[in-house]
């Protein structure tokens, strides 16, 4: 029996039975490898990963092939969701032994933790051009004996390799990007375009949403338009669940069809946003729905809904999304993975804040409200610092990362100006404040410790299906600094993100969330505040619709206003003395003149567009 069977990851208590002898992620496996004097195999996927299922059944599962990983090596299994830094670290050091990276993520490192080969899908006997992991294994371990020197220099190179990459990067000069860079940026993007069937690349097809996110941002009619293109196409295609109402993660074909079925939390969270932002309301609804109905447990939202189910008696992707809505009453839906991770749920908080603020049915407003509260109660430690992961209402040792510090304080800003209440723009504030260190941005408590004792931490940044962890603090430090005024906020977001500013411009496509935080930086920042006795009457309503996809918008009540000012945030300030409603459009915290009239308020958001 391996050490899987009491740990909180799902992926890892599904290996519990495994004749191999998995450890856990942590230093034990590393003081093991050193102890016997072998490698290590690491081996990194996710429950709702079919291939990572696939390779479960066929490799992890036989007998013989256990008993030489057990003779051999020192093995760990890592639930990446659960350790997204450790997957971050292994997947840099991949990349110099395979090009199509992915999960499972199979690495071979020394005892010191060091990549020395990688691998993604192994077979338990070869298939084309893919060896077996038996005959992977028995390579390894061939070189291990037989060349050990070669193989640890080669490792120790590729680890020093990465930390001087890593050491010039951060030395760079920031580059200024102007205007006529952003359109080249937007341009870029645009070149990308699959103009048959909509999207950007060819396949697989992802939606790519922090660049999608990027484009609605822009203010750039050409950047906005792509996105609406490109939004309409993913709706029309197969990507969506016409029943449920969520989406799919990827595509295998360039036409959006043959998907890859496992249904992710961050996915559906920011494309929630993105369909309420362009106004495709209906898509947006059938959003909230998924979450509020598959996705939704006690204490927040399950991390993702698995692309396998039981049809007939036989286990098979998306049997159950290819089943009509009457065939899927009469089978089991497919299994979640219940974990509940801060920052991802901290996505979906600000997508359903911005479905509220977009009119979006389903009462998006109240479920964000009540996971807030819920993911609040049982993330936010007494230590104030915040815990990554819960399950069954348990905390899990996991160490936060700036994904969860961002993405929670991201929602929890939306969700205050969304609801005119102080307490969410509070604890956003403190969140990102405990990351706050010298102008730039830390892990409070230092991360993961098995992570940082091993060299040459990587980093990457490099952006996907999700924006970084620094996009996302950055980002809400942003907002915190229109809210505030607190030069603090500015200064740490620009720090922190300037010297990606190049990298940005040459590949945009892998630095969406990045992109957006450059853009606001560098094109300012705008802000549109409703105080009112009435936050449904016709100014608040057109300050809701109408205002930019990038604009801080807050519809509040005058006691809301004067309890926001009371509680450090200035751009409330002296905004409850009207004794009638009154709409303000500021930039950089500095208001024009008050409107009072709906006609008033449109001629000014159109002088501003």
């Amino acid at each position: 029996m391996n050490r899987l069977a009491g740990q909180p990851s799902p992926y890892l208590q599904a290996h519990a039975d495994n004749p191999i002898d998995w450890f856990a992620w942590g230093p034990e496996a590393f003081e093991e490898a050193k102890h016997r004097d072998v490698p290590v195999l690491i081996s990194i996927g996710y429950h709702t990963c079919h291939w990572c299922h696939v390779m479960a059944r066929e490799s992890f599962s036989d007998p013989d092939i256990g008993e030489l990983v057990n003779q051999t090596m020192v093995a760990i299994k890592v639930d990446r969701e659960e350790h997204p830094d450790v997957d971050s670290h292994y997947l840099t050091q991949a990349g110099a032994f395979i090009e199509q990276l992915g999960w499972p993520l199979t690495i071979f490192a020394t005892p010191e933790g060091d990549a020395f080969h990688a691998a993604t899908y192994l077979p338990p006997t070869p298939r084309g051009d893919v060896p077996s992991f038996r005959n992977t294994i028995e390579a390894v371990n061939q070189a291990w004996r037989q060349t050990r020197d070669q193989v640890e220099d080669g490792a120790r190179r590729l680890r020093e390799a990465i930390a001087q990459a890593d050491a010039e990067a951060k030395k760079r000069e920031p580059l200024a990007i102007n205007q006529e860079t952003w359109r080249k940026v937007i341009d870029h993007i645009a070149s990308q375009e699959d103009t048959e069937h909509g999207g950007l690349g060819t396949a697989p097809k992802f939606p790519i949403a922090p660049v999608l996110t990027f484009l609605l941002s822009s203010a750039e009619a050409p950047a906005i338009q792509l996105a609406q293109r490109t939004l309409t196409a993913i709706a029309q295609s197969p990507l969506r669940d016409s029943i449920d109402g969520g989406f799919f993660r990827y595509a295998t074909q360039r036409d959006w069809t043959e998907p890859h079925y496992e249904r992710m939390l961050y996915d559906n969270a920011q494309l929630l946003w993105l369909y309420a932002t362009s106004g495709q309301l209906d898509t947006a609804a059938g959003i909230v729905n998924f979450l509020a109905s598959t996705m939704r447990l006690p204490g927040g939202f399950a991390s993702a809904q698995d692309s396998e189910s039981v049809v007939d008696g036989v286990r098979t992707e998306g049997g159950y999304y290819l089943a009509s809505a009457d065939q899927r009453a009469s089978l089991e839906p497919p299994e979640r993975d219940e974990k509940i991770l801060a920052g991802w749920n901290g996505l979906a908080i600000w997508g359903l804040a911005r479905a509220a603020r977009a009119g979006v049915d389903g009462h998006p407003l109240s479920v964000a409200i009540s996971v807030a509260s819920e993911l609040l109660d049982t993330h936010l430690l007494e230590d104030g610092q915040l815990a990554r992961m819960s399950r069954g209402g348990q905390v899990a040792p996991a160490a936060a990362t700036l994904e969860d510090y961002g993405g929670l304080a991201l929602g929890l800003v939306e969700l205050g100006c969304a609801t005119g209440e102080s307490r969410w723009l509070l604890e956003a504030r403190a969140l990102v404040e405990a990351c706050l260190s010298d102008e730039t941005f830390v892990v409070p408590g230092g991360g993961d410790p098995t992570v940082q004792s091993l060299e040459a931490i990587s980093g990457d940044v490099t952006e996907g299906a999700m924006p970084s962890g620094l996009a996302m603090i950055s980002q809400a430090a942003l907002a915190l600094h229109q809210l505030t005024g607190d030069d603090r906020f500015f200064r740490a977001a620009e720090h922190s993100v300037r010297p990606y500013a190049e990298a940005v411009t040459l590949r945009p496509l892998g630095f969406g969330g990045l992109a957006t935080v450059l853009h606001q930086i560098g094109q300012g920042m705008r802000e549109l505040v409703v105080v009112t006795d009435d936050p449904e009457d016709d100014m608040s309503h057109l300050a809701r619709s109408s205002a930019p996809a990038s604009w801080l918008v807050a519809v509040v009540t005058r006691s809301q206003a004067l309890q926001l000012a009371a509680d450090g945030f200035s751009l409330f300030e002296g905004r409850a003395e009207a004794d009638t409603s009154s709409a303000y459009v500021c930039q950089g915290g500095v208001c024009q003149l008050p409107q009072t009239s709906v006609e008033g308020l449109r001629a000014q958001l159109d002088a501003d567009n």
